[in-house]
């Protein structure tokens, strides 16, 4: 098996009733790479994975698969694979059955489906299971069986819709690792849609992150966490701090932020000119305790108000005036407690902080659940 790069030139979908899924796109995702498409429900990224398999046409642009025009291709004449969310595996058929499902309807005899079925079980490590029944295997067992049975069609893209959604997070971890290493053994493109970052960070070459039809930015998992270029990526993927404010002085690649919380300094990551709205962004594994030991450019007086133990780390919430403040320790044993009563003088290093121009940021689990 050899994936083949896939590319969406202007590439636009648009409903009958007037609303554009995905926005115009133009996009390019290396063979053998494993892409994510990261977004919150409703973004588009399900859209597109429709569309590079044939089951939605685009509205406007084309899809190109190994150089090749895919526009008018229906899904059963691309080289492209869909696993859904529900695996859809047949309960009533054997293990190997189901591996071997689409090469029967291609006509390939009993005998070679069964050893191409063997050999696919061995790859995904599920040798000695080939006789059972799917409701027989465990929730990852069957991830892999459906894993399998595309990869016998041998597609050069395999197109993966959030297919560990319905697992407990041991077993979403795994399963990972799991999916990460049969995707570099086969070779094969992986698009991966997701709206949980760290399965995203975690597993892809690289990320594409996707919000309101537009992807808004394409980079490494250490580029889309380091590096946002926008309010929406710096809020969504991972855990920030915002100071909102606007633009008060411009030093090299340093820009300072007139807040109500005070003026800070941060890497001018937009580009921006003084007086520009802006939002500067920290995250909480970057702020801590002002004192002797840790000076900072950028200091501000907090009330902790509750501390939060992860197991290796600590998560402090302060508050300053109306604005609360995340910090996360190393729980060491010496930092990972807060101060027990009183104000506390907390900052942050300037090359630490990006400032980004003022817009819309991601909902947080709190406003979701309030919608």
């Amino acid at each position: 098996m050899r994936g083949k790069d896939v590319i969406l030139e202007g590439m636009s979908i648009t409903y009958p009733n007037g609303f554009t899924a995905v926005q115009p796109t133009d996009l390019k995702i290396e063979a053998g790479e494993f892409f994510s498409i990261l977004g919150p429900s409703g973004c588009g990224k399900t859209t597109i994975l429709r569309a590079v398999s044939g089951f939605v046409e685009p509205s406007a642009g084309r899809i190109l698969i190994g150089d090749e025009d895919q526009n008018g291709r229906g899904p059963n004449r691309r080289p492209t694979a869909l696993i859904f969310q529900n695996l859809a595996l047949f309960p009533l058929m054997r293990v190997w059955e189901n591996v071997a499902f689409g090469l029967e309807a291609r006509g390939v005899p009993k005998r070679a489906r069964r050893e191409k079925a063997m050999e696919l079980l061995e790859l995904v490590a599920l040798q000695g299971q080939a006789e059972k029944k799917p409701t027989e295997l465990s929730g990852g067992q069957r991830q892999r069986v459906a894993i399998a049975r595309a990869l016998a069609v041998e597609p050069a893209v395999l197109l993966l819709d959030e297919p560990l959604s319905a697992l407990d997070l041991k077993l979403r971890q795994h399963m990972r690792a799991e999916l990460r290493a049969i995707q570099k053994k086969t070779g094969v493109t992986f698009i991966y849609i997701t709206h949980d970052q760290g399965e995203a960070l975690t597993m892809s070459d690289r990320i594409g992150v996707m919000n309101e039809g537009v992807i808004e930015q394409v980079g490494s998992s250490d580029e889309i966490y380091s590096h946002p270029r926008t309010a929406f990526v710096a809020s969504f993927v991972g855990e920030a701090n915002v100071f909102e404010g606007a633009v008060a002085a411009i030093d090299g690649q340093l820009a300072q932020i007139d807040t109500p919380a005070g003026r800070f300094v941060g890497r001018n990551a937009g580009a921006l000119a003084i007086g520009d709205a802006a939002m500067l962004f920290v995250r909480p594994e970057h702020v801590g305790f002002a004192g002797p030991a840790h000076s900072f450019d950028n200091q501000l007086m907090a009330q902790p108000e509750r501390r939060d133990l992860e197991g290796p780390f600590v998560n402090i919430i302060l508050r300053a005036g109306e604005r609360e403040i995340a910090m996360h320790v190393k729980n060491d044993g010496d930092t990972a407690s807060a101060p027990a009563a009183g104000p506390a003088k907390i900052g942050f290093s300037s090359d630490r902080a990006q400032i980004l121009p003022k817009g819309a940021l991601a909902q947080t689990g709190k406003e979701l659940a309030e919608a």
